[in-house]
């Protein structure tokens, strides 16, 4: 069967893959190696050195592509070095519109390294894509979405951003960490180029940093590849492995994390002690519609502002759960939960935070795939 054709369960697992050529492993063997023989000069076997390319990375890449929808897979040392490689297509007097709602690591790139380069940064809000056309001028190049946006959980018209895209010839990259592709897949819906911190919900487990970009033109594939190999932020084969074993169980993994937010969603907006909850499958959602037409469900990423909006209360109950872990980052078995004020966000000026939502009490949750719950008391006794 066309591997195009398949079901996105069925992919997941057998998506880009065959067994090894050497011994008929079925899962792709770590190779840990940084150089490869060679007969002749030149005359080798598809690989000559690890940080051009190594069978395992390649492996993952393929996989990535696949359940993306994608032709061309490029895996990183972390989702940021990913996100660096897609900044150095630009050049000096290039200039980007993103995002105003985004990853604190995104933006402190953005403005602490690529400004002193010469590119320029507009952060805008996105809810109505139709404002994006008056920032775009002869100088802007690329157009930085993330959807759902992290940490307010905005959603962003991917098809509707595309349609600007192309009207003024521009790249659209869109970050789909939070979604992943069991929710979204960008490229069917317009965009160039697809980035994850892999580290996240591909990974799955908080044991991996990684990060991987998928696009479609092979163009922008080869100018991408060579970025990766002359900077050189590749991940190692064990990470590339890791993730790889991580997207077999990606879809198992989603429904649940779906599952239990939706319940953990509709809880907290009836708590009392709750004076906002941001989820996209909420209809209270300002932009529900567009997260019903082009996500399959909404994810196990939640955000709420304690009522009074007073920094202590919120640090009070982080610090008072049992089953979440207060710490960095998202997306993995366990639930985890955050302060992004003073975490995640911290990076980005205090009143740049509120001016996007991201006020002193706002917590965030990534809800695993532990019994729900459990899960809910364990919110319930950290509240009271």
């Amino acid at each position: 069967m066309a591997e195009k054709k398949l079901k996105f369960n069925t992919k997941a697992i057998h998506g880009g893959q065959t067994p090894d050529k050497a011994y008929g492993a079925v899962m792709p063997p770590i190779y840990q190696t940084s150089t490869y023989a060679q007969t002749t000069p030149g005359g080798h076997q598809g690989y000559e050195y690890s940080r051009s390319g190594n069978p395992t990375r390649a492996a993952l890449e393929r996989a990535v592509a696949s359940i993306e929808n994608g032709s061309f897979g490029l895996a990183f040392a972390s989702g940021l070095a990913a996100i660096d490689a897609v900044v150095k297509l630009l050049q000096p007097g290039d200039e980007v519109i993103s995002t105003n709602d985004l990853y604190g690591g995104s933006y402190r790139l953005f403005k602490k390294v690529f400004e002193n380069y010469g590119i320029k940064f507009h952060f805008i809000d996105m809810q109505d894509c139709e404002t994006i056309g008056g920032y775009v001028n002869e100088n802007t190049k690329l157009i930085w979405v993330e959807t759902p946006t992290n940490p307010m959980m905005n959603i962003i018209d991917i098809k509707g951003v595309s349609k600007i895209a192309r009207e003024h010839k521009l790249l659209l990259a869109v970050d789909n960490t939070f979604a992943t592709p069991f929710l979204q897949t960008p490229l069917d819906l317009g965009a160039d180029i697809v980035m994850h911190s892999a580290t996240k919900y591909l990974g799955g487990h908080s044991d991996v940093v990684l990060g991987v970009l998928v696009v479609n033109d092979k163009r922008l594939a080869d100018r991408l590849y060579f970025i990766q190999n002359a900077s050189g932020a590749i991940c190692g084969p064990m990470d590339s492995f890791l993730v790889l074993r991580g997207i077999k169980t990606l879809h198992v993994r989603m429904q649940r994390h779906c599952e239990n937010g939706k319940a953990i969603a509709r809880f907290l907006e009836d708590h009392d002690k709750i004076e906002k909850v941001y989820w996209p499958g909420l209809e209270s959602h300002p932009n529900h519609h567009v997260a019903k037409t082009q996500m399959n469900d909404f994810g196990g990423m939640i955000s709420f502002v304690i009522e009074g909006n007073r920094y202590e209360d919120a640090v009070r109950i982080v610090e008072r759960l049992k089953i979440f872990t207060l710490a960095e980052s998202l997306g993995g078995v366990e639930s985890l939960a955050g302060h992004p004020a003073s975490m995640t966000h911290a990076s980005i000026p205090k009143a740049e935070r509120e001016k996007s939502g991201i006020v002193d009490a706002l917590i965030r949750l990534s809800v695993g795939i532990e019994d729900v719950n459990d899960l809910i008391e364990d919110l319930r006794q950290a509240i009271a």
